[in-house]
């Protein structure tokens, strides 16, 4: 363990530096009833001693820990809620606002994982350049360049280069460029399906081989949310996911890692009573009311990662043509069933802190249980083997801020108002007891 250093200031915050290995979580898609179903159902025993019963204050009354709730960022996807959770800052200060975005100069649709697109540093960077062994496993290997980015990675020319790679493309990690080989037989476990619960589990075995080897300073998991759009809290299939994770966590602890879980988002049913999508085909509805080519629909949930969502989600943005016809439009949209919210681009990236110049003219935000497409030829459904469950609006902004460390004077109640998920690092860093 490195020895203590003076503390590190990334993007305006600060942050101490780590007395015992300091692992985050990003559980993806985990709505806080997940666990609080599987612990109910007994499938976590470790989170269950972690947090104990609940006071009047909310707070953990009598666990080993302290189980709070954050607000994560809107849109609430997976990669503008990564970014903001290792930066520590909004979209607006980062630049990803969606894991897809509309260059206007260009007239080209942009997935928004190139490192040239991010506007500000990572705490991993500026923690390694203080001397932290740092290691990142993310479950897509979508993430894996934002979250790298900035790091020394060749562990050959560099002896504290970071360790960085996705479960999805761990056969192919090198020390060269992910500062890691052979990571299949570390594991032990194959490459698993990026349609699997394994590809998580993959994440979580690597960390704790990672920690009972390397032991870095500082370590980030994040996982996929393929069991979250599938099964419902207090289901089998995600009380045993739960109770998966569980069990590493447990180990994690055990080898002396101060943990902080958060996620990127929660997750909700997003179907009629039959099981069919309740979908608003927002192309369709801008081209009846301004005519075919005056206006642009972006979703940005879309990566390549569908199958289990099929593109839709419950935010969008409009690019239009001719932004006189603005409020008209906007108004229009409100009346509709289904949305919540219309927003234009300076309302709403003021309302959400996201970057002006990375959304369109219009922001849309559907409720809980419908989600915003384009055309429905549009929409590849036929990989839904369940009834829709999807994000990206407000109702799954809600999330963990679970520690397995009591906090600090600095977490009493009424002194830390208005959490968020990108807190996550200053509370497991900054705020906990000693």
């Amino acid at each position: 363990m490195s020895s203590i250093k003076p503390s590190v200031i990334v993007n305006g915050r600060e942050y101490a530096w780590p007395q015992q290995p300091v692992v985050v979580v990003c559980i993806d898609g985990s709505e806080p009833d997940y666990i609080t179903e599987a612990i109910r159902a007994g499938a976590m025993p470790w989170m269950a001693q972690v947090i104990g019963d609940k006071g009047t204050d909310g707070q953990s009354a009598d666990g080993r820990g302290i189980d709070l709730r954050g607000d994560c960022v809107i849109p609430s996807f997976t990669n503008p809620n990564n970014m903001s959770i290792v930066t520590g800052v909004l979209p607006e200060v980062h630049g990803i606002c969606g894991n897809f975005y509309y260059d206007r100069e260009t007239g080209v649709e942009i997935m928004m994982n190139d490192p040239a697109l991010l506007r500000a540093p990572t705490l991993f960077k500026a923690f390694q350049e203080a001397g932290a062994k740092i290691a990142i496993i993310t479950a897509k290997d979508k993430l894996r360049r934002l979250l790298g980015h900035g790091l020394s990675l060749d562990g050959a020319r560099d002896s504290n280069a970071a360790i960085c790679f996705s479960s999805e493309k761990a056969d192919e990690a090198s020390v060269q460029h992910n500062g890691i080989d052979n990571v299949v037989d570390l594991v032990g476990m194959d490459v698993p399906s990026v349609y699997s619960a394994g590809l998580s589990e993959f994440i979580f075995k690597a960390g704790v081989k990672l920690m009972e080897s390397v032991r870095p300073d500082i370590m980030y998991l994040s996982t996929t949310d393929y069991i979250q759009h599938k099964f419902a809290p207090g289901s089998e299939g995600a009380n045993r996911f739960y109770s998966m994770m569980d069990g590493y966590w447990s180990r994690l602890d055990e080898l002396g890692a101060v943990i902080g879980l958060t996620a990127d988002h929660g997750m909700n049913a997003k179907h009629d009573s039959e099981g069919q999508p309740n979908v608003i085909y927002l192309q369709d509805v801008v081209d009846d009311l301004l005519g075919a080519g005056n206006g642009r629909v972006i979703l940005p949930i879309t990566d390549p990662y569908v199958v289990h969502h099929g593109a839709l989600g419950s935010f969008a943005t409009v690019y239009l043509e001719d932004t006189a016809q603005l409020i008209d439009f906007a108004a229009r949209l409100k009346e509709m069933a289904g949305i919540e919210q219309v927003f234009s681009n300076a309302d709403g990236c003021a309302q959400f802190g996201l970057a002006t110049d990375r959304m369109g003219d219009i922001i849309v935000l559907s409720d809980k249980n419908t989600v915003i497409g384009t055309r429905a030829d549009r929409h590849d459904l036929s990989g839904l083997e369940v009834p829709l469950r999807s994000h990206g609006g407000i109702s799954e902004q809600t999330v963990p801020l679970i520690f397995n460390r009591k906090p600090g004077a600095s977490l009493a109640v009424g002194q830390y108002p208005g959490l968020r998920n990108f807190d996550v690092f200053d509370i497991a860093l900054n705020r906990l007891a000693a």
